[in-house]
């Protein structure tokens, strides 16, 4: 990149730079009902016939790693239809507030430089921006970069590719931009890639100013193996950004927050797109996450440089923005 300093990372205001940092949260109360799933799963074992196999977690279940990926698959293609609408149900339409945040806190894009600048004739035009949003199927978090670029800071040569494993996501996405002009077939600005975050063997090393994935991370199975792959694409000074459910900081919203999450949202599935298991898998996904001080040390331990003490916490912890920057 022709600058010290790359754009991205510009962006962030950086109070200070840690690469790692100790200690855990305190344990949260729960209601007994799920204390009692949690007892259940830990004594949990593999399926007859993968013992001795690697196993990861699915919501609460305790599962071979060669399953989750598909298991995971069965989850997204059922609910991709009515992902958007149950996620203004599930959240009350908050989660729509959590991504205009996360994006303007990301500015992308790169200021046009004045035609009446004295420099113009000299100073050469800025690369475009390249973003990647990983697990972005739907194109929510898509059109609002591509948004805030072209109507805040006047870029129209900023790029996204939508990278996602779920061909049903996939094809929501492309019906969202159906009619758009960023796909226009003469200067698009927006591709859809299917892939695993885990193993993105079509985007090639330093090729990314900027990495995003929102509200799909918690779904890997190999979470440290993705973040080295984001560490990978971006190029040196490239800003990695992932908003994700996280923990509640205050015991009486985390109390309303839980029964809210497990008897409410798995209902709404079932009433809403006739399919309760796969809601009760996604909130039993964000149980299971790793806590604001946990997961920032997993993107230290991937290589990044972590801005200030390493994350945003949104409506009370409900949701947290991480970022990470890839060092220069």
């Amino acid at each position: 990149m022709a600058t010290l300093i790359p754009r991205a990372a510009k962006r962030l205001k950086m109070s200070h730079v840690a690469t790692s940092a100790g200690g855990l949260v305190a344990s949260r109360p729960f209601s007994a009902g799920w204390h009692h799933q949690q007892q259940q799963q830990k004594q949990a074992s593999p399926p007859s016939g993968d013992e001795g196999a690697k196993t990861t977690h699915f919501g609460f279940e305790t599962v071979p790693e060669s399953m989750k990926e598909g298991r995971v698959a069965g989850v997204f293609s059922s609910v991709a239809s009515s992902y958007d609408t149950m996620n203004d149900l599930m959240s009350l339409g908050i989660h729509r507030l959590w991504k205009d945040h996360f994006v303007r806190s990301l500015n992308p894009g790169s200021p046009r430089i004045p035609s009446s600048s004295s420099s113009s004739s000299t100073t050469p035009e800025p690369e475009p921006w390249h973003i990647l949003d990983i697990a972005g199927g739907t194109g929510d978090i898509a059109l609002r970069l591509l948004d805030h670029a072209t109507l805040i800071n006047h870029d129209t040569r900023a790029r996204v590719t939508v990278a996602d494993i779920n061909p049903a996501m996939l094809s929501a996405g492309r019906a969202r931009f159906a009619t758009s002009p960023y796909t226009s077939s003469s200067h698009p600005r927006l591709t859809f890639v299917e892939a695993n975050a885990e193993k993105l063997h079509s985007i090639p090393d330093a090729s990314v100013d900027l990495y995003t994935v929102a509200f799909g991370i918690r779904n890997f199975t190999d979470k440290a193996r993705a973040l080295r792959e984001a560490h990978r694409v971006l190029k040196p000074g490239g800003v990695f950004a992932c908003l994700e459910f996280s923990k509640v900081n205050n015991p009486l919203l985390d109390a309303a927050y839980k029964r809210w999450s497990f008897a409410a949202i798995p209902l709404i599935g079932q009433l809403v797109a006739g399919d309760r298991d796969s809601y009760q898998y996604l909130v039993e996904s964000i149980e299971r996450f790793p806590s604001q001080v946990e997961f920032r040390d997993m993107i230290a331990e991937a290589g990044f440089l972590i801005p200030g003490h390493g994350w945003e916490d949104l409506t009370g912890g409900i949701a947290a923005i991480h970022k990470g920057v890839k060092p220069v």
